[in-house]
Order: structure tokens, then sequence, then C-alpha cells
């Protein structure tokens, strides 16, 4: 029956016999979740509420008959129950289902899914046609009661399913499909068994064979959940079968060597070396660690990654990338989203790159506690359908051992599984028993599919336990003696599964004699080989990063005309499109801003800075939140139609341009926004990558990438990074959180020339970095850069530059104060400084022309770190009578600047000359959030940096 008797007077009229039970059923579904019933369904039921209910001895309005027999209420009533049974199955048949390999799971209420819950017998649902309660059921199900049969069954083996909380119904309807039809019948022929097997065989004999060989040394084991290599190799060669050219995954250190070495082929060897030496490192750790032997201070060995390529034809090329990843387990998530979408970016035409989430994929093993427990995983599930961070779905697994360090899960989480964070983000999940390698196969055939399909997430949550305890060394009993008995006692599942194919005369005891000694001899041979050459591949350290050159010192200039050029185009906008008035005459002050005797603001030169860097051919990727405006509104460079909305981006017209440039509003995410630009620059090193935070302050929300990563990555791993991170800093008596920065921990954090720091004072300085910055991606030289960006001094006319500053300057490491020092035989004070300081001490210098400042210089420290120790010493040099040399900031003592600046000033500061420091004291809050105690604070610091006398220096602090 149709739904089209909602303007008659009694919408029910038109419904009998098993249209109206199907209508009472699909109104209970709407009752629990609207979502469940088509939008017809919901609009009738929204206009005229529950379907009216029939008793015994009343007639319904029309005819209740099933071909010629008549339909009494209890068989409606019947049929509704099953309905409501069906429904329940398929939401919640994954509580009964068989996915414990241990059983130590807590035992859920499964009333739900019995008939008599609903008042049915088996009777009743023998007497209703299956398809009235199963739509486009099997031929061979006959009635209700065996497709109840079948549909437990379904779901309620060692594959369970959760997906009525995805809201397309397109996709329940063919996850629905591939469940109840596809499943059922699905099948492994004998030589993907014996594959599977041997694939068992290595996983377990490979952790047997380093617990014998190497006893006492961690590995973590994935003993438990040993199927998971030959679930990962299924998802590989899946994707890859569906044309997939580049696969990025990460995981964290359980199980890792065991992927490495049956995922992405890492040879026996390699790995062997990393233990037999690993006290005393005789040996270089390998080639398949992304080439750790070249300026490398390392990394345990189940931190590192690898990179593979093979073919699974004649044609197709896949090449697998497994992420570094240190012990902050889940952070390497967003980094390996990152990795995809840059393979899938082709970025080499202007405009926004050219996205093809078919090209790469991504998968990322979790563990159970993990996974809920680290808020890295919500956020970068949160990113995963945005238009700048998709890649088109990530498959995960949760390599679920049940306890996290000796944590179980009833200490470590509030959901019923470690999945469910996953269900709020609409992601298909499948729970599998890790001892039935089979139904593991079928999951991860499942899973990539949809991924093809939807390009979407989809969630497998391996089911098992944990052989061993954390590491190999402790003794898991002490805190989990009940578990530990059973897993004790628990047949491995190579033998679970071996017995099974002998029972099923898919192969002899003989044969899976002979399968398994061919991975030990294997094994056996690759440790004799290390043991023979033991002592004749000695460490080939070099002196680090420090040892590189920094080509970067020159960068071609972009003539006046070129940048006239530019400046037009980007101030053209098409004739149709509408620019807020009030924007628009902001950006007409751009257009004689080139011209002789004006100046350019900050967001001015960052747009030219853009636009040559494009017009040189390189793409540039910019995210963070507010991106598009900017926080303070200076950017502007994805302007809205005034009228009707539309958005319009000059950087993408411009002729110039040989490039692409992609822009994106992130969400109100820090980590793993910047863990995905990160990935993304160290997939994509040719492209410059920007991130931007709202304020400075935000970055402690991402500091485990900060540290870890960004800072560190080189060192450890050899993982090469340009990517720009521009940080608002600056004390305006906003308060704690919208002042610093807090760059004294990247200060800190400096070494090896590992990256460059930088607090800016002018346009062009902003301008020439950038550009600097440009030219050194895809390099031996290629740094993060780290900048103090400005907040007030963004519209201050001190910080405006010239054109020709642009077009003939470079990048300055240190800028000294125009119209000081030009008496040097007279200066006595050297001031040093950084950023927004040196421009209020500018301030009040031009206020005070009045006075003698022959005594006094300034110097502003563009780039703090490498430290321009050669800049400075050649200015103190010019200074014969130079008494004291003082850093100036406005941070408080134990933040800022000085204590990175003080070492590094004595040792240049000439013999009896004094070192000192004027700024705020040291505090435990970054600034005041009193506006009024603020500019006291400020001002003072002003005065006594300008105050000539024999006790100059302000030291609040002790």
């Amino acid at each position: 029956m149709s739904i089209g008797n909602e303007t008659n007077q009694n919408p029910w009229e038109g419904y009998y016999g098993p249209n109206y039970g199907y209508i009472q059923e699909q109104y209970e579904l709407f009752k629990q979740n609207p979502e469940t019933v088509t939008s017809e369904y919901r609009d009738l039921f929204a206009r005229f509420g529950e379907p009216p209910a029939y008793t015994a001895g009343q007639t319904a309005a029309a005819p209740q008959t099933v071909g010629a027999a008549s339909i009494d209420a209890k068989t409606l009533q019947n049929l509704v129950a099953a309905g409501k049974l069906v429904w329940n199955i398929r939401a919640f048949g994954h509580l009964a289902a068989d996915i414990d390999p241990l059983d130590i799971g807590p035992k859920s209420n499964t009333k739900m899914l019995s008939p008599e819950t609903y008042g049915i017998t088996k009777t009743d649902l023998l007497a209703l046609p299956a398809e009235l309660v199963w739509t486009n059921a099997p031929s061979d199900v006959a009635n209700a009661w065996e497709a109840i049969q079948k549909l437990l069954k379904a779901y309620t083996g060692t594959l369970a399913f959760e997906f009525s909380h995805v809201h397309d119904e397109a996709e329940r309807a063919w996850l629905k499909k591939r469940v109840e039809r596809q499943l059922p019948s699905a099948s492994l022929n004998k030589e993907e068994r014996k594959k599977l097997l041997v694939k068992l065989f290595e996983a377990e004999q490979f952790e047997d064979f380093l617990q014998r060989t190497f006893v006492g040394q961690k590995r973590f084991s994935v003993e438990g959940n040993d199927v998971l290599v030959a679930l990962v190799d299924e998802l590989v060669h899946e994707l890859s079968n569906d044309g997939v050219s580049q696969i990025a995954m990460g995981m964290a250190h359980r199980g890792r060597l065991n992927i490495l070495a049956h995922v992405l082929g890492k040879p026996y060897t390699k790995i062997f070396s990393e233990f037999y030496n690993s006290p005393n490192k005789k040996l270089i750790p390998s080639e398949g660690s992304i080439g750790i032997n070249y300026g490398w201070t390392g990394d345990v060995k189940y931190h590192l990654g690898a990179n593979r390529s093979f073919k699974t034809g004649e044609t197709v090329e896949t090449r697998i990338t497994l992420a570094n990843n240190p012990s902050h387990l889940e952070f390497v998530n967003p980094v390996v989203g990152g990795f995809a979408r840059a393979a899938q970016d082709d970025r080499s035409k202007p405009g926004y790159p050219v996205t093809n989430l078919d090209s790469a994929a991504s998968i990322i093993m979790h563990g159970d506690a993990a996974f809920p427990g680290e808020g890295i995983v919500a956020e970068t599930l949160n990113i995963a359908q945005l238009k700048g961070y998709t890649s088109g779905g990530t498959l995960h697994v949760i390599v679920n051992n049940r306890i996290g360090f000796t944590t179980e899960s009833h200490d470590s989480r509030s959901t019923q599984y470690a999945s469910d964070v996953a269900k709020g983000y609409e992601i298909p999940i499948v729970h599998v028993n890790a001892d039935d390698p089979e139904a593991c196969i079928f999951a991860a055939r499942m899973a990539s599919e949809y991924r093809t399909l939807f390009k979407k997430d989809f969630l497998i949550d391996l089911i098992g336990y944990r052989k061993y305890g954390h590491n190999e060394t402790d003794d898991p009993e002490t805190t989990q003696p009940l578990i530990y008995k059973k897993v004790r006692a628990h047949a491995t599942v190579s033998t679970i599964y071996s017995d099974r194919l002998i029972a099923a005369g898919v192969i002899t005891e003989a044969e899976v004699a002979e399968l398994k000694q061919g991975v030990v001899d294997r094994l056996k041979s690759a440790y004799d080989e290390v043991k023979a050459r033991d002592g004749q591949e000695p460490v080939h350290q070099t002196q680090g990063l420090q040892g590189e050159k920094d080509n970067a010192t020159s960068v071609s200039p972009v003539s006046i005309e070129t940048l006239q050029s530019i400046n037009a185009e980007l101030l053209r906008f098409p004739d149709s499109f509408t620019v807020y008035p009030k924007l628009q005459k902001i950006l007409e002050r751009r257009t004689n801003a080139l011209n002789e005797g004006e100046k350019l603001d900050w967001g001015h030169a960052e747009t030219l800075a853009f636009a040559t860097i494009l017009a040189d051919g390189k793409p540039i990727r910019l995210s963070g939140q507010d991106v598009e405006r900017a926080t303070f509104a200076h950017r502007n460079l994805v302007l809205h139609d005034a009228v009707t909305g539309d958005t319009f981006c000059p950087l993408h017209e411009l002729p110039h341009a040989k490039a692409s440039f992609a822009i994106h509003n992130s969400p109100l995410s820090e980590a793993a926004v910047l863990g995905f630009e990160y990935g993304y620059n160290v997939h994509a090193p040719e492209t410059m990558v920007i991130w931007e935070a709202q304020y400075g302050d935000f970055t402690n929300v991402a500091q485990v990438l900060i540290d870890q990563f960004i800072s560190a990555g080189r060192s450890k791993w050899s993982q090469k990074s340009s990517i720009v991170m521009l940080l608002p800093h600056g004390y305006e008596g906003q308060g704690p959180e919208h002042s610093s920065a807090r760059l004294e921990r990247f200060l800190q954090l400096s070494g090896e020339e590992n990256w460059t720091v930088a607090n800016l004072t002018s346009a062009a300085q902003y301008y020439h970095i950038l550009r600097r910055q440009a030219s050194i991606t895809e390099s031996e030289a290629a740094r993060p850069l780290i900048i103090m960006a400005p907040k007030s001094l963004i519209r201050n006319p001190r910080v405006a530059s010239s054109a020709s500053e642009l077009s003939n300057g470079s990048f300055k490491l240190v800028v000294e104060q125009p119209n000081l020092g030009s008496k040097p035989e007279r200066v006595e004070r050297l001031i040093l400084c950084t950023g927004k300081i040196a421009i209020d001490l500018e301030d009040a210098i031009e206020k005070e022309q009045e006075k003698d400042l022959d005594w006094l210089h300034i110097i502003r420290v563009e780039q703090l770190y490498p430290f321009p120790e050669k800049e400075i010493a050649e200015i103190i040099a010019r200074f014969p009578q130079l008494k004291e040399i003082v850093w100036v900031q406005e941070e408080p003592k134990n933040m800022g600047s000085w204590h990175y600046a003080d070492p590094r000033i004595r040792a240049l500061a000439p013999a009896g000359t004094s070192v000192s420091y004027i700024g705020r004291p040291e505090r435990s809050s970054t600034a005041s959030g009193f506006q009024q105690v603020h500019a006291f604070e400020q001002q003072h610091i002003i005065l006594q940096t300008l105050k000539h006398s024999p006790s100059l220096t302000y030291n609040s602090g002790r």
C-alpha cells in the first residue's frame, strides 16, 4: 500500500491486512529513531500521530486478508512484534555474539533478542510469511521463524555488527545486504585457507623466535591478536586491487615489528640486527627504518616506520608507508591522514588542488584502551569528512587485547565497547573474534569495499587477548591472575585454525607441520646470517643536523614591476561579484601601496609573499581556525559575495600562479589539525604548508605533536619537514590566554638546528622569511619555521614597509634601531630585544626626541634560533665604551627568551661588560588579566630601558 492518503480525514483507512501491521511496525521504529524510516513515513507520523490499534472483535476499515485467508488482530500483533524483534536483532545482535575468545567480558542482557520478550512463540512465527518481517529474504526462507533464525546466526556469530547509527539509507541498505545475504554464503577456497594458515604461523613463530632468542628484550608482542597481520595484509591487498596506489599506515608499538616483517616486508635480518646489537648498536638500524643512518640520534625499533612497494597485477603498483610513531600512541592518527591526503592531491595547477580520493587510502591500528582514552582519536575522526582534511575514509582496526597496561576495560572506559567513540561519526563497526581467522578476512573485505564505495571510515574491533604483560619482562598475573589463568590454558589461533582445517579435510597434519617448519627455518636462516656478520657493519653516525649547510641564504628577489603586476591582479574581482563594502575600501587601499612614498601592512606583505611563491611554482597549503579571514581580520583571502554569499579567492585566479593554493578554515582543533598538516608536509615536501593558531597559546593543546614530531622527527627518524607555524604572540593586556605563544618552550626544544624560531618587527621581514622558507622545501636544509606572529602590530604603521624593502631587501637576522648608535664611542648600553617590545621602544624613543640618547643602541633579534651570534658580535665590536648589555622583554622572566639568550649573550659580551635583564618578574601565569596592571608594567619596562643612570637595570626577579 502506498502512502497516498495523507489528505484524507482518516489516513489509516487505506491500510489493512499485512500493510496495517507493517505501518504499525514502522511507527514503532519511528518512535525509537525517526531516521530509521523513510521521509514519507516521517511526514505521515508527524502529521497524524500513532496509527489506531485494533482490538479483538473490532473490524478494520478494509478486508484483512492474505490471499484468501483473513487476518485477525492477534496476527497483526504478532506481525508487529516480529518486526520489533527483527529490528533489535539487527541493532543489538552484537550483545549475544561470540566475539570474546576468553569469555572474560561482562554478560549483556539479551532478552530483546528473544521472541518471548515480545509475546510471540515459534508457532506464531511459523504462521507468518518471511517476507513480512524480512524484506527480500532469501528464497529458501519460508516463514518468519526461519527468518529470525537466519538473522540471529548472521548477527550473533563470531562477527558482530553495529550500523544502526549510520543515517544514510543507502549505506544501511548496503550493510544489511552484505551481512544478511552475502557474508553467510562467503567462504575461502583451499589455497586462500592455506595462505591464511601460513600468515598465522609467520606471526606466531616470529614472536616465539624473538621471545626465545632475545630473552628479556622488549618487543610488544602481538600474540593473542596474531590474526592482525593477516587482517591488515588483506586490507592492503583489497585496497590495492581497487586501484589505490598509496597506502598510509599508522599504529602504536604493539605488533609493530610483526607488521613491519609480514606486511611491509622488512627483512628478518634487519629486525634481528636491531635486537642482536641493540646494547651497543654495532649495526646501522636498517634501510627499512626510513634511512636513519643519516643525521640521527635514533629511536627504539618498535617506533620506527618503513616503506614498501608491491604489485598486485601487471600494471598496478602500490606503495605502503608505515608512519614513525612515538609512545604517544594515537597521535600518529592525524599524521597518517595528512600522508593520505597529500598523496591524493594534484598541486600542479592554480586553484585548489585536485583531489582523487581513489588514489590513496589509510589504515590505522589502535589500542583498545587508547581509542576511547585519548582525545586525539575523536579529533581525528571529526575531521575525516571535512573538505580540507578528508582522505576518503580510513580503515580503523582496534587491536583489542582487553587490557591497557595493567588496566582492565571496566577501569578504562565508560562505554560498552572500546569502539563506541566511532558511533558519533556514523562509522560502521564490526566486532570480530580474533580466534576466527576467516571471519577476520571477511571483515577486512567488507571494510575495504565499504570505503571504496562510500568514501567513509570503517572500524574493525578485533577482539583477542594479550599473551604476555604490557611488555615481555612484565608479569601480568600480579594484576590479572584470573585472566592469565585462562590465557595460559588457551590454544593459539594457529592451532585452532589448523585443527579446523584438518577436521574439514582441507589439509593434513603432515602438511601443517611442513608449513610451520618452513616458517621456522626461514627465521633460523636469517638469524644465522646476522650472527655470521656480527661486527662487520659499524654504525655510520654523522655529526648530525648541524653539519648540514643552509642553502637558503640566497633567495631570488622579485622586481617592483612584477610585484605591481601581481598586486593589480589580486585586486581584480569578477564583474558579478559584490565585495562587502567595508572590506572593499580596505582592499582598495592596497592599490597604491607599492608606489613610492607608500607602505604595505603585514597582511598585504603576506599576500604578496604567497603570490610570488605561487608564481615560482611552489604550492601552498594554509589551514587553521579562521585562516580564510584570519583571527584579526587582516588576511581576507577568501572573499564572500555580500549579495549571494558565493566565495572568491584572488590567489586562485592569479595569472602568475604556477601551482595550487589550498586554504581551509579548520575545526576547533589544534592537535589533530597540526598533526594532519605535519603529515601532509612530510609526504609532500615540495609544498609550503602553513598552520596558523587562532592564538599562540592554543598550541598548548598540540604539545605532543610539537615535542615528538615537529621538533624531533628529523633527529629521531630523519623525517624532514618545512612546516610553518604562525603563532600570534604579544602583550596587549588581553590576559593570560591571549598573550603568550610560550616562546620559551620552542627555544627550550631548539637543538641541532632542528628548526627556525623568529619574532619579527616588519612586514618586509615577514615577506622575506616566507620566501626564504619556500626556497628550502624539498632540500636538505628543510626545517620547520616557528613565527611569533603579531596581533596589534598587524595594523601598526611602524611595522609597515615600503615596496623597495620587498623588492630590494632580504631577510635580516638582526635589525638595528634607526637613528641610534650613530656615535659608537658614546654608546654605553646595548639593548637586545625581539618582537613587539621593540616597536613599543621605538614609539617611546620618538616621543623623547629632545633627549640625548647617544648612550643607547637597540638591536632587534629577528631570528632567535639559530641564534645570530656572528651578527650580534659584529655590532658589539663597534662600541668600545660599552658598559652593559641588557635583554628586554615583555614576558615574565621565567618565560620568553631571557633564559635562552642569557648564556649566549654572556659568551659574546666583552670583558667588563655586564649582562642583565629588564622585564616582568617571574610568574606562574603568562600575563595579567587586568588592563591597568598590564599597562603599568609595560610602561615601567619602557621607562627602565630608556633610563640613563649608573644603576640602569630593572630586575624584578630575585
